[in-house]
């Protein structure tokens, strides 16, 4: 274990990974010389991985409704313009929490504490575990989100449309659309799979900002390139969504988002815990999920 910066990093057989405390951000990915993750670029996303809590994805005109009275949110909520602490480390695993502060309750009007771990697994991988707790004296609402952008392509000589998400099996999907007003319209679907394992990496796929996946097979998917093979397992159980985007016109990297939740419908009402994918946590009570990332 070392640090950069204040990054803090771990590794095990031969991958490497760096974690900043500042909103939790895994900010390196790195295995056999080769960088997986998006490193930030202001011309298309200077973000890399952000953490997504309470909520993943857009409000209704930023605003929802709670039993504590208004929480008004930016996209994908709090978590990722907060400061965690450094709570443990070792060689290959780091911890950082977040406490309910005055500027997340300002927001979200309740009070909890977002751990993340991140752990390189023996192989290689990389496991991404969030862990909330509820210190409220009510019923927690939350969703939580991964976002990890891939540098696409991974290696000199390939091209962006060399890339494919694959599935563990065929499967047919029509994506939401997301309009302009960033909520999601389920009765407006946009076709992205029929009975296809393969989903091929184009431009066009993400014309409409963000692909949204749900119940996706085996809750797993695999970005990989058809001239090198290499690529990114991403396994993610107990996340029932998926986000896969990029950003427009030519941006060189694809975020595959593991998600317990999505953003708001446009046929949902601005009460937070009556959204999809909301799991309520009782006070006094812990919630936990992971998701892997393997480079190979």
């Amino acid at each position: 274990m070392g640090t950069t910066n204040e990054w803090v990093v771990i590794e095990r057989d031969g991958t490497s990974a760096a974690v900043d405390p500042m909103g939790a951000q895994l900010m390196s990915l790195e295995r056999d010389g080769i960088q997986y993750l998006w490193q930030g670029d202001e011309r298309w996303w200077p973000r890399r991985s952000p953490v997504l809590f309470p909520i993943v994805g857009s409000l209704r005109g930023c605003h929802s409704e709670t039993p504590h009275g208004a929480a008004d949110m930016a996209q994908h909520g709090v978590a990722r313009g907060q400061r965690f602490s450094v709570a443990a480390t070792g060689s290959d695993f780091v911890t950082m929490v977040l406490e309910a502060n005055d500027e997340t309750r300002a927001a979200y009007p309740y009070d909890f504490r977002l751990s993340m771990t991140y752990t390189v697994l023996e192989g290689g991988a990389v496991e991404q575990r969030f862990e909330v707790s509820n210190t409220d004296k009510d019923e927690l609402p939350f969703v939580v989100g991964g976002h990890p952008a891939f540098n696409v392509p991974l290696v000199a000589g390939e091209t962006f449309e060399d890339y494919e998400l694959v599935f563990s099996f065929p499967w047919s999907w029509d994506s939401p659309s997301l309009g302009a007003d960033k909520l999601l319209h389920w009765d407006e679907p946009c076709p992205v799979l029929r009975e296809s394992d393969t989903l091929p990496i184009r431009r066009e796929l993400f014309c409409a900002d963000t692909v949204v996946l749900k119940d996706v097979p085996g809750n797993g998917a695999m970005l990989r390139s058809r001239v090198s093979g290499h690529g990114v397992a991403l396994d993610f159980p107990g996340f029932e969504y998926c986000g896969v985007w990029s950003a427009q016109p030519d941006a060189p990297f694809v975020a595959v988002e593991p998600w317990t939740g999505c953003a708001t419908g446009s046929d949902e009402g601005d009460v937070l815990a009556e959204k999809r994918g909301m799991t309520l946590l009782a006070p006094g009570e812990t919630w936990q999920a992971a998701f892997t990332m393997r480079p190979f």
